[in-house]
């Protein structure tokens, strides 16, 4: 089946997108959203994260089977070269290496686009994550213990992190979004 990743759009994507992510909020703790957003919520999450990073959409035969995206880690200048990262697959398409093809291509515009440093939060337990996570390269940082309740219980987040770039002192101000 063919392949294509490309930008995501917010008016053609929303709603494929709202729905390959709704399954994470309503059936498990991956996200700690409560209530699934629909496409016209997702459509502006795409054009908020395109607007300083990337959202990048992965089509298989023509329709998404996926996604990931980048946006600020924090708000502060300091951190300015951090981004957080996160990448989301359709049911149907688990264990086919999309999510590791997303992410790379990811990957690629953030160095481009001057980030040296990606983190992720994974909630526990979630083993799926965790080995794409170390798969690529992330190194474990620190874990919330007890951070976030959802379906009837605590849920920790581990937090890792994947070097972009070297640093370099000083640093090279980060550029805009750049292109596939």
């Amino acid at each position: 089946m063919s392949e294509l990743i490309r930008h995501g759009d917010p008016r053609l994507d929303g709603a494929a997108c709202a729905t390959i992510y709704a399954p994470y909020v309503a059936e498990g703790a991956a996200s700690f959203e409560e209530v699934p957003p629909d496409g016209a919520e997702m459509g502006r999450r795409i054009e908020t994260a395109a607007a300083t990073h990337a959202w990048l959409v992965l089509e298989s035969g023509g329709r998404p089977a996926g996604f990931a995206y980048g946006g600020p880690h924090r708000s502060r200048p300091a951190y300015r070269w951090a981004c957080e990262v996160s990448v989301y697959v359709s049911a149907e398409h688990h264990r086919q290496g999309i999510g590791g093809r997303l992410y790379e291509a990811l990957f690629g515009l953030l160095r481009r686009q001057g980030l040296l440093v990606a983190c992720a939060g994974i909630t526990l337990p979630n083993e799926a994550s965790l080995r794409l996570h170390r798969a690529l390269g992330f190194e474990p940082v620190g874990t919330y213990e007890a951070i976030g309740w959802k379906q009837g219980r605590w849920h920790d987040v581990s937090w890792w992190r994947l070097a972009l770039a070297e640093p370099a002192t000083p640093p090279t101000e980060p550029l805009g979004p750049q292109r596939l």
